[in-house]
């Protein structure tokens, strides 16, 4: 297994589970009277040969999802990233691809998962407890 691989599962993995226990804590009062949490996720993946080169799968045990047969590496994280906000386990969810050669150069595959979509989510979120007059 690659560090790629090792680092999507696990990045993964703790995205969901950090979540899920800020959602539970909230669910069961431990932040008392406060209003529901806006809970983001910002993801920044370099754009490189490996990022881009097609993965194989291993199925011993079940099969893996269509979207992720044969993807590479960017695509795994965009439909990771997709799948964080759909579910609704993030309330907004950033996802930007950089490379070092192009310094301060990044690409937002998708407008979901745009910074600027990320931000207004978050901004609209604060405006229903701090309104703006």
């Amino acid at each position: 297994m690659n560090v790629l691989t090792k680092n999507i599962n696990n990045r993964t993995e703790e995205l969901v589970g950090s979540a899920v226990d800020l959602w539970t804590a909230y669910r069961e009062g431990a932040f008392k009277t406060s209003p529901s949490p806006w809970l983001g996720c910002l993801i920044l993946l370099e754009e490189c040969e490996d990022s881009k080169r097609n993965i194989r799968n291993r199925e011993p045990h079940f099969e893996v999802f269509p979207e992720f047969k044969g993807a590479s590496y960017i695509e795994r994280y965009h439909q990771s990233c997709t799948r964080l906000l759909r579910e609704r386990i993030y309330s907004g969810v950033c996802y930007i691809i950089a490379s070092k050669e192009r310094a301060g150069d990044y690409t937002e595959p998708d407008p979901a998962l745009s910074g600027e979509r990320f931000l207004r989510s978050l901004i609209s979120h604060l405006h229903t407890f701090y309104p703006i007059h």
